[in-house]
């Protein structure tokens, strides 16, 4: 019986505190440049990478494109979709650079991370993800923007490899890719590195693993897919299981000494609709930040065009007119998101509250609408 494995271990945490002018000596390229080989031609000879030398540099990431449903077969294969930041990891000239999948500096955001792909082979490009793991193992948006307060374990989830030893390898088939990522990388690498697992189990047993231990979603890539920059192909895609819901946070209950619940909505046809008020999910260090972020955002006026309401439910979640004395108002500019929503008046995973803020939070509509969105936006 095929079960999901939880994320284990713990690393130091990391210092948002030392940031460094980022020169970026990458620029953006979607294809290796090729350098003449130095090194004796029997040293070049294998069966598994190609025989032509390149000098490592970044390269656009391939990227995923949105499925309401994955594809099956045994040329297609399963990954978990991690909730963290894309990254590329080089090794040049001795040199290693974490960079973002915009070309922006990791290093000095992660640096036990860049530490501990010092071992990697020269002139060498991996793919992977920065994942942030909360209390429970779970991979956590919301703790990785956190993590510089808190302890938490930062893990680089690696599941690519583009160059290997200065031989460009994204023509070869994923399956090839892998098995070199394998023998040939990890072995080399230790914490706080880590491969990025295949889920081996039918497409269905996956979907089912995955929506009971409350996980974002699903990956399928195709076994015989080479490695596509920048490119949104369909050779790899992603589908959300547990279907989780940004909220615009449009208020506040009193309580405590920061606030008691968040008031949340999403907007329809360009008016926030209040959907349902929550505590969970913030720890008294979160409940602080957060509270902070509030200042200079408070207004007089209600802005869910849905409230009051006439009654308060048989479960008390309504928000009537005399419930909303205790309520305190913002104007609808921060945005947190659920992973776990009922669809109803239960915010089952609490709220995490992103960055994003001012006109995107007008862009914050109900899940399916903000899907079916995001993919006419992809075509």
């Amino acid at each position: 019986m095929w079960q999901l494995v939880v994320f284990p271990g713990s690393v130091s945490p990391c210092n948002l505190d030392a940031r460094k002018s980022d020169p970026n000596p990458f620029p953006v390229h979607t294809h290796f440049r090729s350098t003449k080989c130095s090194r004796p031609c029997s040293s070049r000879k294998t069966t598994t990478v190609p025989a032509q030398w390149f000098k490592a540099t970044f390269t656009e990431p391939m990227l995923l494109l949105p499925a309401r449903a994955l594809p099956e077969g045994a040329n297609w294969t399963y990954e978990l979709k991690l909730d963290g930041y894309r990254a590329l990891a080089i090794k040049t000239d001795g040199k290693v650079h974490l960079r973002s999948r915009n070309n922006k500096d990791f290093n000095t955001r992660y640096p036990a991370i860049a530490q501990a792909l010092a071992p990697l082979p020269d002139e060498t490009v991996i793919d992977g993800e920065v994942v942030a793991l909360d209390g429970s193992g779970r991979p956590s948006f919301n703790t990785l923007q956190n993590h510089g307060s808190v302890n938490v374990p930062i893990i680089y989830y690696v599941f690519d490899v583009l160059m290997l030893a200065g031989r460009n390898v994204m023509s070869e088939p994923l399956s090839v890719r892998r098995d070199l990522l394998r023998t040939r990388i990890l072995p080399k690498l230790g914490e706080p590195i880590r491969h990025c697992p295949e889920l081996n189990a039918s497409l269905a047993d996956v979907i089912a693993s995955v929506r009971a231990a409350g996980l974002e979603g699903v990956i399928a890539k195709r076994l015989d897919s080479a490695y596509e920059p920048g490119s949104r192909s369909g050779a790899w895609r992603k589908m959300r299981i547990n279907l989780g819901q940004e909220f615009v946070i449009g208020g506040y209950t009193v309580g405590g000494k920061t606030f008691d619940a968040v008031i949340c909505g999403y907007f329809e046809n360009g008016q926030l609709v209040y959907v349902a008020r929550t505590r969970n999910g913030f720890t008294p260090s979160l409940r602080a930040q957060l509270h902070r972020r509030f200042r200079g955002l408070e207004t007089s006026e209600c802005p869910f065009v849905n409230l009051p309401e006439a009654r308060s439910g048989r479960w008390g979640q309504g928000l009537t007119a005399d419930k909303m004395k205790d309520c305190r108002w913002l104007k609808p500019v921060l945005v947190g998101q659920s992973s776990m929503w009922n669809g109803r008046r239960t915010i089952i995973c609490g709220i995490q509250v992103s960055s994003r803020s001012g006109r995107t939070g007008t862009r914050v509509m109900c899940g399916r609408k903000a899907m079916a969105a995001d993919m006419g936006r992809r075509k």
